[in-house]
Order: structure tokens, then sequence, then C-alpha cells
């Protein structure tokens, strides 16, 4: 088996790094978009990551990995199992990477179910796709901007509810489809309509790092790995460990993570000063907000969460106008972002700030 390179040893790329973090934590996040020129680590980084991440809990022989705590999630052969009485062990499997080539096709992807042998013998066969070997793994997609858009519309519909439904001729199969999406290209070759790129979660777009010791760093660092790759990875082991027990604690704390109205109102003026369209981006801040709450061991959202999950979910989600050039940099949506909230969060009325407070009070004396 190859050796991947360490994610820890990754130079730089600071904000791809923690988008894919971020999306280990919760996969309901809904996946990563990098965009940047070659040769700066974007496909590296995503094996990486799965590689690092933390084994899974699964149900042995289930061909769609189902998770045997979330009976509600179980494929239809798992749910028949169990209801004939058959027992389910369970066993554990490392995260699966699972890369899609550009020139896939929609049944290559969600699957097929064999028709004729249903209609001959009365026998339900279904042959799994890549959605089904990705599920609650890593689905990378290189030059996502290259791919057919109904199949990049198909695999976006599947990480967002976290299932594939495959039906044919009055035949019906489910599965779950729960994975971290992650999709890579390079803007020269062109990009992907608007309506598809509001459908990934988060945006980084990244180029080659301009620090010459930097440089020098990452040229070091790959004639070490080229030279003796398992020496090389067992330096950066306890480094690996380290961020993979931090995921694997962080996805058992996301769920606990604490907001509240004044944090929402927070990300609501946000995104309607920036005239965002529709509420995704709204949701995906507050989910990105909780992982990195969550990733840093928190149970409660602050304004630097906010921040931080802004700063990757608004970017491809900003309006360009025809004479625009070139749209926000990093560094002015976060000065933009920490005024805004500042002043949803400290410049309300006193009156209003009363009124959430006795909102919030209810709420807690309802629940």
């Amino acid at each position: 088996m190859a050796v991947i390179y360490p994610f820890t040893a990754i130079v730089g790329q600071e904000r791809m790094k923690r988008a894919l973090i971020l999306n280990a934590v919760d996969s309901r996040i809904g996946g990563v978009l990098i965009r940047g020129e070659r040769g700066t680590a974007k496909s590296t980084a995503a094996r990486a990551l799965a590689a690092l991440l933390p084994k899974v809990r699964v149900v042995r022989d289930c061909r769609f990995s189902c998770d045997p705590d979330q009976p509600s999630s179980w494929c239809t052969e798992c749910r028949e199992r169990a209801a004939a009485g058959e027992p389910l062990p369970v066993e554990e499997r490392p995260i699966p990477f699972v890369n899609l080539p550009v020139s896939a096709t929609e049944d290559r992807v969600v699957g097929t179910l064999d028709i004729e042998l249903a209609i001959q013998k009365g026998e339900r066969h279904f042959e799994p796709g890549v959605l089904a070997a990705a599920n609650r793994g890593l689905l990378y997609i290189d030059e996502v901007n290259l791919l057919d858009d109904h199949v990049v519309d198909v695999l976006l519909d599947s990480a967002a509810m976290g299932i594939n439904i495959v039906e044919r001729e009055g035949i019906s199969f489910t599965h779950p489809a729960r994975f971290i999406l992650v999709g890579t290209m390079n803007p020269e070759e062109g990009d992907l309509r608007p309506q598809l790129l509001d459908r990934f979660a988060l945006s980084v777009d990244i180029t080659g790092i301009r620090d010459a010791r930097d440089r020098v760093t990452i040229m070091e660092y790959n004639l070490a790995f080229e030279t003796d790759p398992e020496g090389f990875r067992r330096t950066w082991q306890p480094h690996e460990e380290k961020l993979s027990r931090m995921i694997a604690q962080a996805r058992l704390l996301v769920d606990k993570v604490t907001y509240t109205r004044r944090d929402l109102l927070a990300i609501a003026s946000l995104t309607t000063s920036l005239n965002v369209d529709g509420h995704r981006a709204d949701l995906v801040i507050l989910k990105a907000a909780r992982a990195h709450a969550a990733f840093e061991g928190r149970t409660a959202i602050t304004d630097r969460d906010i921040v931080l999950a802004a700063e990757l979910a608004l970017p491809h989600r900003l309006k360009r106008t025809p004479f625009q050039q070139s749209e926000l940099t990093p560094q002015q949506l976060q000065e933009r972002i920490e005024n805004l909230v500042g002043a949803s969060t400290q410049g309300e009325p006193v009156e209003r700030q009363e009124e959430l407070e006795s909102e919030e009070e209810g709420v807690k004396k309802k629940s």
C-alpha cells in the first residue's frame, strides 16, 4: 500500500486545511470546492485527510458501510436483515477514499437496478455505484468543472440529503450516502455554473506560496518524502494522531454546540448586507461555526467562529457586477465580516436586546 503524504506536513494553505477539517468534523456542512492554480497541493490535501481520519463502525458484510448505531439511515438490505431477525455484527473499517473520474455517467454514480432480473425471476438486484462506495468516507472530484452538469447536480443532491434513492420501473432501492465531498478545479479551464457553485457549502481560492522560506520548506519536505516515504510518515505520525483525535472528539461534541438568537442575527445581517441570494449561506455559516467550535473543544460558538466560517462560505456566493474586476480579497472580507458581526451584536437598542434575552429564556423554559 502506497504511503500517503501527511496532512500536517502540508506547508501553508491554512484556509484550505481548515475547510477540509470542518467537513471532516461534520459532513452535513456540504463539502468544499478548492479552486486554484496547478501544483498547490489540492489533491494531496484531500488524500491526506482521508488517510488520517479515524476508522468508522459499520455493519459487517454491508456493501454500503451502514452505521449500526443509526437504524434510520440503514440501506434496504440491512433493514430487511433486521426485520427477518438476523443479527447485524459490527466491525471497524478505514475511511474510504473514492476518486470520481471526469468521464463518470449518472448510472456509474448512483448505481443500477437489474430490471431484466426483476421481471424474469422477481428478484431485486442493485449494483452499487460511486455514492455507495463513498458512504461515510471522502468523495474526491478532480476537475469538477469538466464533469457533466447533471452528474454534479446528482452528487450535490446526495451530499445534501445524505441518502441515495434509485427507482426504476416501480422497483426502489435506498442506501445512505453521507460523505465528505471535495471538488477541485483550475479556474483557467472554465468555471462552474452559478447554480452548481452555490451548492458547494464552502469554497477556497488558493495560490502558490510566495514566501521564499516556505517554498524552500516545501521542497525539503517533498524531497524527504520521495527519498524515504515511510520514515517521513513516522516523523509526522504524532502530529497526524493528534489531529485525528481532535477530529474524533469534535465529531462527538458538534451536536452539543449551542448558539444564541444573537448569533443567528449576526449571521443573517451579514448575509443580507452582502446581498447573498437564498438562505443556504446562513445555514452553512452556522454549521461551519459549530464545527469550528467543536474542533477547538468548546460548546458554544463565538464571533470568531462566525468570522472563520463566513470566510469559507461567502466568497463564491458574492455577486459581481459586469465592471467589477475582482472579488473581495480574504482580508477585505474578514474586515467587513468583523465590522458587521460587531455591529449586529453590539449596535442593537437596549429594548431589542432585552427582547432577545426574554425570547431565549422562554425557549429554555419550553425545552
